[in-house]
């Protein structure tokens, strides 16, 4: 290979790295808030640093290959795409450590029946899904896989759409449980966004493999059609 494509690869590789990283800290940040472990909350607030690191580090790396090859073609495409997949991971990791400093914070243990009536456990485990088959889109370049993650966002979308009405009734049969709601409600929040960061990912895939540009396509139709209308 030459020199160009081992410092390819070696991006590849921290971004894979991130991506482990990153779906980790999600993982951990459902199970404490499951257990209501405050211990392993504050693990996940910690290894934020990590993911603070990998993203100066891959950035670093990226500049340093523009300044010594000039890459063209899909090697720049490559690389454009890697700057935004780093910035979106690191945002991931975010909300990961937004969620575990939800439990750290709180003094009201969450329910799991709450948890699961509400749909939040369901719409977790779609996002920690979601962000598990984008990095397959990205190791195996397979672009009908990152195509998937647009419906699936959709459900994610759907789930925090009907979130108020859910915790309005967790509520009502208990107004004691007015601080847990509130929580569970900032963690839907949050998880939509995690839905609207693999989204992001799964454009930047289709552009590095394809060639094709993907971001504002939806709404430039949507204005499109309102025109034409």
């Amino acid at each position: 290979m030459t020199p160009l494509e081992n410092e390819i690869n070696a991006v590849k590789k921290e971004l894979v790295s991130m991506w482990i990283l990153v779906q980790s800290q999600l993982n951990k940040a459902r199970e404490a808030m499951v257990q209501f472990d405050k211990d392993l909350a504050r693990e996940v607030l910690i290894k934020e640093k990590r993911v603070n690191s990998f993203e100066l580090k891959i950035d670093r790396d990226c500049e340093n290959i523009f300044a010594l090859y000039c890459p063209v073609a899909v090697d720049l495409r490559f690389l454009l795409a890697a700057l935004k997949i780093n910035t979106n991971l690191e945002r991931i990791g975010d909300i990961a450590a937004g969620i575990a400093l939800y439990v750290v914070e709180s003094s009201v243990n969450f329910e799991v029946k709450t948890l699961e009536s509400t749909s939040l456990l369901r719409m977790y485990d779609e996002a920690i899904n979601i962000l598990i088959d984008t990095r397959t889109a990205f190791e195996k370049e397979d672009t009908v896989l990152a195509r998937s993650i647009f419906k699936r966002d959709d459900v994610l979308d759907a789930i925090n759409e009907g979130a108020p009405v859910a915790i309005a009734e967790v509520i009502k049969a208990d107004l004691n449980s007015i601080p847990e709601a509130l929580y569970i409600l900032s963690v839907f929040r949050k998880l939509e966004r995690v839905g609207d960061q693999a989204k992001n990912i799964a454009e930047e895939i289709i552009f590095y493999v394809e060639a094709k540009i993907l971001k504002h396509l939806e709404s430039s139709q949507k204005s499109f059609d309102e025109e034409e209308d």
